[in-house]
């Protein structure tokens, strides 16, 4: 069994002040108080979460809002530094985390595909055998040169799927941003799916959709409270989940 991602006692905090300041003045105040006593407390959104991710599976995490999802998501693709364990990642990353994340709002599509590429150290001759193929699998042809400021949350998705899945990672991370897409499009998001995994690629996703994970994954990770409470099989992982909401309606 080969293992794509090994998260390992991962921990993520943050700071909360008491009271912010919104002078310069205040600020050295605040600071020269600093020296002396702890005007902060701090919250984990992550605490000591370990599990791996095994080559070619879909390993689907869920859990209620602010659970910490998006936060281990931003750990694994390498946008977050964790305050305390680590992250081992066998293979490329490419991650699909925020709606938008990555693009000029100013510019069309077609520009925004060279400025990701560019980033990505891709050649202009190898970006432009590409836009055709995005733009199609997106279904923006008829808005590739309107600025994506004007653009719907579902074209946003679209755009941004399709031009992280044309890079061919080896690990794909993606975020509930598919969720803004029709069912069409998702369908059409299964099928790269199947043919990712077809080529032992590792998927990791978030989603409020339970019959999307069901369906989908061969694993699912419960996370509650920034922890890992379960993780096994899709309908064992979904009935927990299903208990926790009701548990947490009840006590609420």
């Amino acid at each position: 069994m080969e293992i794509a991602v090994e998260v390992c006692d991962v921990t993520v905090a943050y700071r909360s002040y008491k009271e912010r300041p919104t002078t310069l003045k205040e600020s050295l105040i605040k600071a020269a108080k600093e020296r002396r006593l702890r005007h902060y407390s701090t919250f984990n959104a992550l605490e000591g979460v370990s599990f791996n991710v095994r080559r070619g599976e879909v390993f689907a995490i869920i859990g209620s809002n602010g659970a910490g999802k998006s936060t281990l998501l931003r750990v694994i693709a390498g946008v977050l530094p964790p305050t305390a364990g680590h992250v081992t990642v066998n293979g490329t990353v490419d991650s699909l985390i925020q709606l938008g994340a990555g693009f000029d709002p100013e510019l069309n599509a077609i520009e925004n595909i060279y400025l990701n590429g560019s980033l990505h150290r891709k050649t202009k001759e190898q970006i432009k055998s590409r836009v055709p193929k995005i733009l199609e699998f997106a279904e923006l042809e008829e808005f590739a040169t309107t600025p994506i400021k004007y653009y719907s949350s579902g074209m946003y998705a679209r755009l941004g799927f399709s031009v992280a899945v044309d890079r061919d990672p080896d690990i794909l991370v993606v975020d509930e941003v598919l969720g803004v897409g029709d069912e069409r499009f998702q369908n059409k998001c299964r099928k790269i799916f199947d043919n990712l995994l077809a080529q032992r690629k590792t998927i990791i996703i978030v989603s409020h959709s339970l019959s999307m994970v069901e369906n989908t994954a061969h694993r699912v990770g419960l996370i509650s409270r920034g922890k890992m409470v379960y993780l096994g099989d899709p309908v064992s992982a979904i009935e927990k989940y299903r208990d926790e909401q009701y548990q947490t309606a009840l006590s609420g």
